[in-house]
């Protein structure tokens, strides 16, 4: 009978197709196993994950649990996630018995924000990992957050003291991530702190980060006790990377525009599949891409007063989205600039000769992109953990510049002028380029086949050889 790993995560892309990527490079490295996803849902599983899952091996395939309909659940975002994926959690349950009838399940792969399946594994006596697909830094926040909320009494956001995560460099509270920012009364932290305390019952934790560039926080993170005295073993396996839909062909607008463009002079401007901007700050956006007289490629989408807009079902049309942009600036910039509504193919993008750098939301998917490819970065954080993933860009990593803000949320475009021609042209640059081509070359060598990520991968695979065979024998 094979042994069968399951794996879970929230409704979301971003966490189901690194968790995806995360299974097929255990499986191609491991052929031993076989992998089920058992995907809770809302409405209907996303098109983008259907669209992955074709192009995985046979050995790694994907149950989507009955769907929790979005009309009984709250609208705001993470609220609505949270509570669909604890209504799923007994039609989980029912997935892992019938599984089990078939198949030898070893051990439950959960998303941080699926605790719940912890406790399953538990009941049935499978070894269990809780799964970041976020940067180490991010990973030893949420590891650490019973003791936070025990320290700290007032809401985050007004805590003037530097909040110190063990590891990491010392941040303020408005930089942690969204749900943190909510009143701490809120049902949304309720469950994220609940979600914390199930921790304890994970044999181990999965981190999509390398321990080359997130040395300190590992070495916190496995001398730390941070689950109620019980040790844990901390996994850093990536970079695991999300592109598998880079479907678009070759000789298309994008690609035929760049290849018309010197090296390392183009601009990508991208906020990543949900991260919108205000019309005033598009309006803003536009004229300092102008100003600053530099090549750009910029992905657009419709303004939104939300930073956060789900776009995985949205139909756009094109056409309609460029209106939004400032009268004239097409006109004005179709000589050094292309602007491509609601979405390009960003890792054929971004590995293109011509791009020398990358205005980013500062999503953890794009920061690895970055890193991988050797593209430096202005960060431009929006919402979720974007703000510390910047503050490891800038402040640890120095592989980046950012925009500053004003005191109404907006950069304007003079800001945005100056640091566009800062990273493009002037004295910073090379320093910073020079960064980002070593940390590349590290990146690499972890995924290598005697790289750190890859022995630690060979590693979480001996501890679950190590429990099946014990079971096996007890049985």
């Amino acid at each position: 009978m094979a042994q069968t790993i399951v794996v879970t995560s929230i409704p979301q892309f971003s966490h189901q197709s690194s968790i995806i990527k995360f299974s097929k490079r255990l499986i191609h490295l491991h052929n031993q196993f076989h992998v089920t996803c058992i995907f809770p849902t809302i409405d209907a599983p996303i098109p983008a994950t259907l669209k992955l899952l074709d192009s995985l091996p046979s050995s790694i395939t994907c149950t989507f649990l009955p769907p929790i309909n979005k009309q009984d659940l709250p609208q705001d975002g993470p609220l609505q996630i949270l509570l669909a994926v604890s209504q799923s959690m007994p039609a989980f349950r029912d997935s892992l018995i019938s599984l089990r009838s078939s198949t030898r399940v070893v051990s439950i792969v959960a998303d941080l924000l699926v605790s719940q399946a912890l406790e399953i594994a538990k009941e049935f006596n499978l070894l269990s990992f809780i799964y970041f697909p976020l940067s180490a830094m991010v990973s030893s926040l949420h590891l650490h957050l019973l003791s936070l909320h025990e320290q700290i009494s007032c809401e985050y956001i007004d805590h003037t003291e530097p909040i110190l995560i063990p590891g990491c460099v010392p941040i303020r509270g408005q930089d942690l991530p969204s749900v943190f920012l909510m009143d701490r009364s809120s049902l949304v932290y309720e469950l994220v702190l609940r979600h914390t305390k199930n921790f304890s019952l994970a044999d181990g934790v999965l981190v999509n980060s390398f321990s080359e560039m997130e040395e300190n926080t590992m070495r916190a993170l496995t001398r730390n006790d941070h689950n109620n005295n019980k040790t844990q073993l901390v996994y850093l396996v990536g970079p695991i990377l999300q592109t598998g839909l880079e479907t678009e062909p070759k000789g298309s607008d994008c690609e035929k525009w760049l290849e018309n463009q010197t090296q390392n002079s183009v601009l990508y401007v991208c906020f990543g599949s949900g991260g919108t901007l205000s019309q005033e700050q598009i309006n803003e956006l536009a004229f300092g891409l102008e100003l600053s007289g530099v090549k750009f490629l910029w992905v657009l989408r419709e303004p939104s007063n939300s930073k956060n807009v789900d776009y995985q079902s949205a139909s756009n049309d094109d056409d309609n989205i460029l209106k939004f942009l400032p009268q004239g600036f097409l006109e004005r910039t179709k000589e050094h600039g292309l602007v491509v509504p609601f979405w390009a193919p960003q890792t054929q993008i971004l590995s293109h000769t011509s791009i020398g750098g990358f205005l980013t939301h500062c999503g953890w998917n794009s920061i690895l992109e970055s890193i991988m490819l050797g593209v430096p970065t202005i960060t431009w954080p929006l919402f979720a953990d974007q703000r510390m993933n910047a503050i490891l860009l800038i402040e640890s990593l120095k592989v980046g510049l950012e925009v500053k803000f004003n005191e109404n949320g907006i950069a304007e475009r003079e800001e945005i002028s100056n640091v566009i021609r800062d990273l493009m042209l002037g004295e910073k640059r090379s320093v910073i380029q020079q960064k980002i081509e070593e940390l590349k070359d590290v990146a690499k060598g972890a995924l290598g086949e005697d790289g750190s990520s890859t022995r630690t991968l060979s590693q979480f695979v001996t501890l679950m050889e190590s429990h099946a065979s014990h079971e096996l024998i007890k049985h």
